[in-house]
């Protein structure tokens, strides 16, 4: 037996699912093609639609717009979607667009907070524990990876990577990729240092974020090109260990370049 719970004003058409324990606010809309998972929250007035899917226990809040049509003038129709993991919240007038192309998605992954008014554009890939502060922004095909926390107004270049624990100074401008575990700030940013006290925070041991401090200085204190800085973090061994094999890894398939640094 479904227990979702419909306001009367409320508008879910026929053909949504939903699952046990969903609530559906007043004035709100799920379109036709929606499955949202059991738990999730549609406060009164927002808007999910579109060919999208949501995970368990996601909140969307007052004038949220979820899953709605690609702003892209490519798009010529078909069926783009957006695919969403579990426990994500989507704060007051934040917007999430589906893909551009038929039979593409954009995809958000689990435990995200997505603050008011940021935005989430066309075939982005959103990993896990990712928060955007007010009015953050991601430009098209923008990939983010897991724990990356983006200040307010801050906004990302189409087709930018932002690697993984990275942090986003408020009011930048992000136009090439950031390599894990930095701090970018600026406009146009630029990678201003190590983010440490993330580090700490995640739980690295101080040996860790040591061999992460010596990739980071290898990449920006030794005036090195990138792949003269792949053959020394080859050289010092550090592709060897998973949290600078990271970095490695992210280097080897960064096609934007890497952002400049502060000399």
């Amino acid at each position: 037996m479904n227990s979702s719970a419909i306001h009367p004003s409320a508008v879910v058409e026929e053909g949504a699912e939903l699952g046990d324990g969903v609530t559906v606010g007043a004035f709100a809309y799920v379109g036709e093609r929606v499955t949202l998972g059991a738990g999730t929250r549609v406060h009164h007035h927002a808007v999910v639609e579109g060919l999208t899917s949501m995970g368990d226990d996601c909140e969307i809040f007052p004038y949220a717009c979820v899953g709605l049509r690609t702003q892209d003038l490519k798009y010529r129709g078909g069926l783009p979607g957006l695919r969403v993991g579990a426990r994500n919240v989507f704060r007051e007038f934040c917007s999430i667009h589906a893909a551009t192309d038929d039979g593409e998605f954009t995809e958000i992954g689990n435990d995200n907070h997505f603050l008011a008014y940021s935005h989430v554009a066309h075939d982005c890939r959103v990993g896990n524990n990712v928060i955007m502060s007010n009015n953050a922004t991601l430009a098209g095909h923008v990939v983010v990876d897991d724990h990356v926390v983006f200040g307010g107004l801050s906004g990302a270049h189409q087709f930018c990577r932002i690697g993984v624990r990275a942090m986003i100074g408020g009011c930048s401008k992000v136009i090439q990729d950031v390599p894990p575990y930095l701090i970018a700030d600026g406009n146009p940013a630029w990678i201003r240092s190590l983010n440490k006290v993330g580090l700490e925070r995640g739980g690295f041991a101080p040996e860790q974020v040591e061999r992460i401090k010596r990739a980071y200085q290898i990449f920006y204190r030794k005036g090195l090109n990138r792949s003269q800085a792949l053959d020394a973090l080859r050289e010092a061994e550090l592709d060897r260990y998973p949290e600078t094999a990271v970095y490695f890894d992210f280097a080897e398939r960064s096609e934007r370049g890497f952002m400049p640094g502060v000399r």
